[in-house]
C-alpha cells in the first residue's frame, strides 16, 4: 500500500498478495475468426468458472478486464448486458463467466489489461505481487498482458487449460513463450493453490 494516500476515493477493501485477472471473457465474439475461438472458450470457460470459485473461497480478488468494443464508453454493465441478451457468439461464455457483484473490472482499449487503464494502481492497493492469468484470446490479450506485468515484476502463473486462442496450436506457442520470456508458471487449474499464493 502506498504510504501517502491509503484513501483510494471508493476503497479497495481488500489486501492480498494475489488476484485473479479473466481477460475479455465477456466478449460478444463478434469478429472474424471468432467462430474458431469459441469452440475453444466454451469448454476453457467451465475450467475458468471453476478457478474463479477456488480463488473466491481462498479470499483472493477477481478483476475481470475487458475491452471497450473500440465504443470509449467505460460501461462495463452495458458489455455484460450485451454479451447475455443480444444473441451474440460469446453468450454461452458470458452465462457461464457473468460477474458477481463483488467483483472488479477494468475495460482497456487495446490488448493489454495494463494499457491505458487503472489497472496497475489497484493493483497496487491490492498489494499483489502475483497474478492469476485466465481468458481470450491466449495468444492476444493474455500474453499482451503477461508481458506488462512482467515488465512491472509480477510474478504470473497462467494456468495452461483456462486460456484459448483460435487454434490449439497458436495458444500452446503463447503458452510456452510466456514460460521462456516472462517466467511465467503454466500448470494446470487444478493445481493453482490460491491460498499459497497468498501466503507466499
Amino acid at each position: 500500500m502506498p504510504a501517502n494516500n491509503e484513501d483510494l476515493h471508493g476503497s479497495v477493501p481488500e489486501n492480498c498478495a494475489v488476484a485473479l485477472l479473466l481477460i475479455d471473457v465477456i466478449n460478444d465474439m463478434e469478429f472474424e475468426g471468432a467462430e474458431l475461438l469459441v469452440e475453444q472458450a466454451v469448454p476453457m470457460a467451465h475450467r475458468i468458472a471453476e478457478l474463479k470459485r477456488q480463488a473466491r473461497s481462498a479470499g483472493i480478488p477477481t478483476i475481470y478486464v475487458n475491452d471497450n468494443f473500440g465504443r470509449w464508453k467505460s460501461d462495463f454493465r452495458k458489455v455484460v448486458e450485451h454479451c447475455l441478451h443480444d444473441g451474440v457468439r460469446g453468450e454461452e461464455v458470458a452465462r457461464i463467466l457473468e460477474p458477481e457483484d463483488d467483483d472488479y473490472f477494468v475495460l482497456k482499449p487495446k490488448h493489454s489489461a495494463f494499457y491505458g487503464t487503472a489497472l496497475e494502481l489497484l493493483l497496487t492497493y491490492f498489494g499483489a505481487e502475483r497474478i492469476v492469468l485466465a481468458g481470450f484470446a491466449g495468444d492476444i490479450c493474455v500474453q499482451f498482458t503477461a508481458q506488462d506485468a512482467f515488465l512491472r515484476d509480477y510474478e504470473l502463473i497462467v494456468p495452461r487449460d483456462t486460456s484459448a486462442s483460435e487454434s490449439p496450436a497458436s495458444n500452446a506457442a503463447a503458452l510456452a513463450f510466456m514460460r521462456a520470456r516472462f517466467g511465467a508458471k503454466t500448470p494446470t487449474s487444478a493445481r493453482v493453490n490460491f491460498s499459497a499464493l497468498a501466503r507466499a
